[in-house]
């Protein structure tokens, strides 16, 4: 393992994995300015649970188990498929999914509504049909409350199974992370999701008895959130990562996404693994410390 985390030292693989996350090679992209702006914490603010999960290194591992966790719904997959560059930017979308979450964790009110104003504009733009789980079709639009509460729970539920299973600490409760956390779909559009860990696993396995499902889309797209166009050093670390999300991912949603259980053992590499990379980059990123200084500027 010292040979993996050797071969990743140096500013250039640093700069190299910002870029990668972010779209910046300094982890402060031009985004994260809007981190400055505004006279309040925000939703939620330094002490908070959502400041102690999407500020802690497991969200590498939350991220690729959440774009998985997504595409087990044939409305969300769908919608993927039709109207974003998954296959020719794929980058681009993990750095407007990086935005949103960023800016909704540590941004001010102002901050998070203008970003939310983004995201419902494009959200207009992502309908059409899907095929359902019994082989029907019917319409799915990404401002509907159904697939609003899919994407939120799956994202909500990854990110926080990833950073209990990694074994990091989070002082204020998995009940505290998902009741902060649903204040963030309220902008988007979805006015209740779940307050509770309890009722986050109630909601995720009403949806895996009536909707998730494996379509004809479903293969492709999941190989490629395996194998998506990195160097080959970048996806030997990538891979590590993603077998970590897939050791938490439960039935029946690896039949449906075509995946087999990983081993435990991948989250202790992977553990090896973030730490050091949390070394290497700093233990707070460049939007945390400018939230920070936005919100310490109030006192």
């Amino acid at each position: 393992m010292n040979k993996v985390l050797g071969a990743l030292g140096g500013n250039k693989a640093a700069d190299a994995f910002r870029k990668t996350v972010s779209g910046d090679p300094t982890g402060a992209p031009e985004w994260a300015q809007q981190m400055a702006i505004g006279n309040d914490i925000g939703l939620f603010g330094p002490g908070s649970a959502v400041w102690e999960v999407h500020g802690c290194i497991a969200t590498l591992v939350g991220g690729i188990r959440a774009l998985l966790m997504q595409a087990a719904h044939p409305a969300a997959l769908t919608g993927v498929a039709e109207h974003s560059a998954y296959d020719t930017d794929p980058l681009g979308r993990l750095e407007r999914t990086t935005r949103w979450l960023t800016i909704t964790s540590f941004g001010s009110t102002e901050a998070i509504e203008s970003e939310a104003r983004r995201v419902r504009e494009m959200h207009k733009r992502v309908s059409g049909e899907f095929e359902t789980k019994l082989g029907a079709h019917a319409h799915y639009s990404a401002s509907d409350p159904r697939y609003l509460l899919w994407v939120h729970c799956a994202f909500t539920d990854s990110f926080l199974r990833a950073h209990e299973e990694l074994g990091y600490e989070l002082p204020q409760g998995a009940d505290s992370y998902v009741r902060e956390w649903a204040k963030s779909a309220q902008p988007l559009g979805l006015e209740k999701a779940p307050l509770s860990k309890q009722e986050l696993a109630e909601v995720m396995k009403n949806f895996a008895a009536s909707e998730v499902a494996s379509i004809t889309m479903t293969p492709p797209i999941v190989g490629f959130i395996l194998k998506p166009p990195f160097s080959r050093g970048g996806l030997f670390f990538y891979r590590i990562l993603a077998n970590a999300a897939i050791s938490t991912i439960d039935e029946p949603f690896l039949s449906v996404l075509g995946v087999k259980k990983r081993s435990k053992g991948w989250l202790k590499v992977s553990r090896m693994f973030l730490d050091f990379l949390s070394h290497m980059l700093g233990h707070e990123s460049p939007s945390q410390k400018i939230a920070r200084k936005r919100i310490q500027a109030l006192q």
